[in-house]
């Protein structure tokens, strides 16, 4: 392992963004003063009355939700997205804006109130995956929808606002930011190399062995070189695929292991309900030829160096760029102790 990046200050260049994000081993060992957050050690029931995810309960929209025995998907009463937005420009010199329709749906991961994914065993959080899958397709299929964004808040350190166990998917007629920014970088490799990105880049993490967590027949765990959270992991197929509906029964499986594997270390890290927020990157529903993609799911946790010790994103991220103390093969290391 080079010992100039364990050390000294510098900066990794995030290959699936095209930015840079500054590393600082060196600040690892400054003393804390800063806020220090209270973990939860709320026990929480099975089934919550006053809930409005729990199965059998009604949500402030007036619905009620079905005694559901498994994951159960709805459209969002709160939607950030409207599916019937009117179609318009607004283009004024530098005042620009445009109209963006789109439809957002809740995921219930289970009827257990109490467990998060890290709880719940490999067969149920591999019919979350299904359903990720059957929303991806349906989602997809729609008129105007070229892009679906799932993706899982865990943690009121991460804004969620209900502790049901739950995800979103928010689907829109273009793509976001972030996921053009890895289409573009994809592409130009796969036009210049006729192969994936992420593919070749896998292949020479699992060479290296410096920053994998956790590996089956399938899939990878590891914290990407560029990691710009303390404990930020990324769980891809090892085999190119574009999007979650191209596996098949047993790479499910071995998905929702991957997920079961991750979630469960980070609890054990810092002997808490590890925050975070994971996503799934993966090809637009666009109609359109995306072989270049490699889909991938990130994990993206705040703590720092306890369960009550929280990563701000401030001064110098918010006016320079990212910037992390713990080097990447640190935390590698760190969560896969807790395997």
């Amino acid at each position: 392992m080079n010992t100039e990046l364990q050390d000294y200050s510098h900066k990794r260049f995030n290959i699936l963004t095209g930015e840079w994000v500054l590393v600082s081993p060196h600040r690892a060992k400054r003393p804390w003063q800063g806020q220090e957050e209270t973990p939860s050690t709320e026990k929480r029931p099975t089934h919550d009355e006053s809930c409005y995810l729990c199965a059998g309960n009604t949500r402030i929209s007036g619905d009620v939700n079905p005694n559901y025995t498994g994951p159960f998907v709805f459209t969002n009463d709160f939607a950030a997205l409207q599916k019937d937005s009117p179609d318009f420009n607004f283009n004024d010199g530098l005042f620009k804006a445009e109209s963006e329709k789109g439809i957002c749906r809740v995921i219930c991961f289970s009827p257990d109130h109490s467990k998060s994914l890290a709880e719940m065993s490999v067969p149920n959080i591999q019919k979350v995956v299904d359903t990720w899958i059957k929303e991806y397709k349906n989602l997809g299929n729609n008129e105007g929808i070229n892009y679906v964004q799932i993706f899982e808040n865990k943690g009121a350190v991460m804004g969620c606002s209900n502790p049901h166990p739950h995800g979103q998917i928010w689907s829109q007629s273009s793509l976001p930011n972030e996921v053009q920014k890895k289409d573009t970088q994809q592409k130009n490799y796969f036009t210049e190399n006729k192969s994936s990105l992420l593919e070749t880049y896998i292949e020479e993490e699992l060479n290296k062995d410096e920053r994998i967590i956790f590996k089956n027949d399938d899939f990878v765990v590891f914290v990407p070189f560029w990691a710009i959270w303390p404990f930020e992991a990324m769980i891809a197929p090892i085999n190119q695929q574009s999007s979650i509906s191209e596996m098949n029964a047993n790479q499910q499986k071995n998905y929702a292991e991957a997920i079961s594997v991750l979630t469960k270390a980070y609890d054990k890290l810092f002997n808490c309900s590890f925050p975070y927020s994971s996503g799934i990157h993966q090809a637009p529903t666009n109609n359109e030829n995306n072989d270049h993609w490699h889909w991938h799911m990130s994990f993206y946790p705040p703590l720092l160096r306890s369960a009550t010790v929280k990563k701000f994103m401030v001064g110098y991220e918010m006016f320079g760029s990212p910037q992390r103390d713990i080097t990447a093969e640190g935390a590698a290391s760190r969560i896969k102790n807790c395997i």
